[in-house]
């Protein structure tokens, strides 16, 4: 680990920043990666492996949670869970309106409908106050994100959703190891989601995913459903899908999870020198949390010239990315497919 951790650190500013440097941490860990993916060309058990039980247990152990079931992506990962918890047609499910649509998606998958609410201004996370306001008789899931891996305020979510007895289910795309009063993300809802794509903090060297449940039946239903329905071979009990995360990505995660807190740990301390560096620039800064453990899967800030930031910093090889241009309500796949209870104005600003 202390190999690992001395490439990551390494400094050469002759070089350009990349948005993501998979190259780099891929060369700290190169000899493990290709020893634990040679392990699995050499059983040749690619589908539902060795690796995959081994990666399920210990994550789930990782995020203090009694299962973790391994599929083919987040989106899938979301959508089995809302499945597996009978959110169906004539259902609705409410979601930030300001995240990745993979998360509209999902619950579209279902045939339930997205109901898209503002975030709060300080945390870019999903206002529990206006999750209050959007609930109607045929609310029956909330879906918080951990956006940027900052983890949402689930004290007032949970309370909400105990409430009106809604059901959870946490996306913890972006937020692999972040803690929220002292508790993993992917602890707190009725299940939780995750995505494994590469550039996330937790990244397979392909697409992945999971849902993370300490709920035995939920747990059974999902590993049917991920495998065409089937716990024994040919015999399907249910509507299931080919969803599975495959052994190759589950070696690559075994060795990646390990180092997991410890990759975080720099994430923070680089946002810690950007927020020191940058405070007194016309720029809005990610606020850091004082209940919670950010993980900064991103760094986003709020600026009005952002395409001239964008070409200055090109121009001296810092690569920057826009989380996200259009809003999911604008987007032509969403379009007569979401409630939207009231403005979003806010999102599409921040859009802008």
């Amino acid at each position: 680990m202390d190999q690992a951790q001395a490439t990551l650190q390494e400094s050469d500013t002759t070089r350009p920043v990349a948005f993501v440097d998979l190259k780099a941490q891929y060369r700290s860990i190169k000899d493990e990666i290709e020893a634990r993916v040679g392990e699995v060309l050499r059983r040749c058990d690619f589908i539902l492996g060795s690796a995959v039980a081994e990666f399920e247990e210990a994550f789930a152990a990782y995020c203090d949670a009694k299962h973790c079931v391994g599929v083919a992506s987040g989106l899938d990962a979301l959508a089995l869970a809302l499945r597996g918890l009978g959110v169906g047609a004539g259902d609705e499910v409410i979601v930030p309106a300001n995240t990745f649509i993979a998360t509209a998606l999902s619950v579209m998958q279902t045939g339930a409908v997205p109901v898209l609410v503002e975030y709060d201004p300080d945390s870019f996370n999903i206002d529990p106050e206006l999750v209050r306001r959007a609930i109607t008789a045929k609310t029956r899931a909330l879906v918080p994100v951990h956006l940027y891996g900052r983890p949402a305020d689930m004290d007032p979510i949970l309370a909400i959703a105990r409430e009106h007895e809604l059901l959870v289910v946490e996306d913890a795309a972006q937020a692999h190891g972040a803690r929220y009063h002292g508790r993993r993300v992917g602890s707190f809802g009725d299940a939780a989601a995750f995505s494994f794509y590469p550039g996330k903090n937790l990244g397979a060297y392909g697409d992945g995913g999971a849902v993370v449940t300490s709920n035995d039946d939920l747990a059974r239903e999902i590993r049917a459903m991920r495998n065409y329905g089937s716990t024994v071979k040919y015999h399907h009990d249910v509507v299931g899908v080919n969803s599975r995360l495959d052994s190759i990505q589950a070696a690559v995660l075994n060795v990646k999870l390990p180092y997991l807190d410890l990759w975080n740990q720099l994430r923070r301390a680089s946002a810690a020198l950007y927020q020191q560096w940058l405070w007194d620039l016309p720029i809005t800064l990610p606020l850091t949390p004082s209940d919670a453990e950010h993980v900064f899967h991103l760094f986003v800030v709020l600026l009005d010239e952002r395409e001239m930031l964008q070409a200055e910093l090109s121009k001296v090889g810092v690569q920057t990315g826009i989380h996200y241009p259009v809003p999911i309500h604008l987007q032509p796949a969403c379009k007569g497919r979401c409630s939207i209870p009231h403005s979003l104005s806010q999102t599409e600003e921040a859009a802008r």
